[in-house]
């Protein structure tokens, strides 16, 4: 018996998949970036930039046209390459994205998916473990290279439902109970966000030690997740719902059980159900760490404004985000260089909770305009192998 179970067998059927072309039914909810999936994307992560719903002002835009934020890549794919392993918890661990054009409305995508490494870990948590990375291309209707990105997935056993030994794992969470001053000072920030907008940044006015304004997300709810699956994940990979559902698991033996039920159920409960993130090893209900990393692209779109380009954007996801938890994205100028006729600002970004602990953290580059011409040159895609 091999399902759940992370051996020499499971490994191997798995690695076997590395530099295979993998199908991807089951991890695009879109293919085309309308105007109802760019506004339910930016309702889904709580980005109200007009250049994603207001056509008047998108025209007055470098791109002349509604645009797309540009983490809504994941809902043309879920960028999570973890094949294989059934039984096995997959938890999100993070994402190098490289945009080489912006997202402009009815852009469609076709997205070209293989693993590309499996690397065998061991820990005192789950003893041994293994992290998945995969590379995913996306191109447009006229066959142009928009995107590329590489997604990480850990793969770990499932709890038990046990409790954990001492010292062994995160314990049960605790919610964080906030005071009536407390709320209010975060939903002051939130409200009082920045946002550059048609007004250039320049790449001249920009030093190193500049600070990127914070944009705050929380306390995170059920309901903010579930905006997160409307918009941009649907069931997916959690086989689907009903009659679907069912037909998904008699094809597949990954699921996990409802001790209360008996019946087959989709371990991505524990996003939403406590008891079922406390079975998966994560305390409590968490937040999806796709999620997280677009919170990050809308500061980094905030900062830069219309006539900037958001080229890169590398995240490594730390800790869960837990339900009630308050997430903090802040980031630092930390370079300024010129690659050809780029002008790039290379930013170091992090996500810190409301216990000050480090949730996420990465790094980005940004494109801005130029004052000797005025306008952002697009970096160009390296060949592909």
């Amino acid at each position: 018996m091999t399902w759940g179970q992370i051996n020499d067998e499971t490994l191997a059927a798995a690695a076997e998949l590395i530099g295979v072309p993998l199908r991807r039914d089951r991890m695009q909810w879109i293919e085309t970036a309308t105007r109802d999936a760019i506004r339910h994307f930016a309702w889904g992560i709580g980005d109200n930039n007009p250049l994603w719903f207001d056509a008047e002002y998108a025209a007055t835009s470098p791109a002349g046209t509604i645009t797309a934020p540009p983490c809504i890549l994941y809902a043309v794919d879920s960028t999570i390459v973890a094949p294989k392993l059934a039984g096995v918890q997959w938890i999100y661990a993070g994402t190098e994205w490289t945009w080489y054009d912006r997202i402009r409305l009815n852009d469609t995508f076709k997205v070209d998916v293989k693993l590309t490494k499996q690397e065998v870990k061991t820990g005192r948590r789950f003893g041994k473990w293994a992290l998945q990375t995969g590379e995913l291309d996306y191109f447009n209707q006229d066959g142009q290279l928009i995107a590329s990105a590489v997604g990480k997935c850990a793969r770990t056993p499932r709890g038990d439902g046990s409790k954990p030994k001492k010292g062994d794992g995160p314990k049960d969470h605790a919610s964080h109970h906030y005071e009536p001053g407390e709320l209010a000072d975060i939903e002051d920030q939130i409200l009082s966000e920045p946002r550059q907008g048609a007004e250039p940044l320049y790449w001249e006015d920009v030093s190193v030690g500049d600070m990127v304004p914070a944009v705050i997300k929380g306390p995170l709810s059920v309901m903010d997740i579930i905006a997160w699956y409307s918009a941009c994940q649907g069931a997916l990979h959690y086989g689907g719902v009903h009659g679907d559902a069912v037909r998904y698991r008699r094809r597949h033996d990954d699921y996990h059980i409802n001790k209360e039920t008996g019946a087959k159920d989709s371990a991505g409960r524990g996003h939403l159900e406590a008891k079922t993130g406390r079975d998966v090893g994560m305390g409590g209900a968490y937040d999806v760490g796709p999620q997280r990393i677009a919170w990050a692209q809308h500061m980094l779109c905030n900062w830069m404004g219309d006539h900037g380009f958001l080229h890169q954007l590398n995240v490594d996801v730390r800790l869960p985000n837990m339900v009630g938890d308050t997430i903090w994205w802040r980031g630092e100028v930390i370079a300024k260089r010129q690659v050809g006729s780029a002008n790039f600002v290379d930013i170091k970004v992090e996500a810190r909770n409301q216990l000050d602990a480090l949730s996420a953290s990465g790094t980005a580059v940004v494109a801005l305009s130029s004052r000797r011409d005025g306008h952002v040159p697009l970096p160009l895609p390296q060949a592909k192998a």
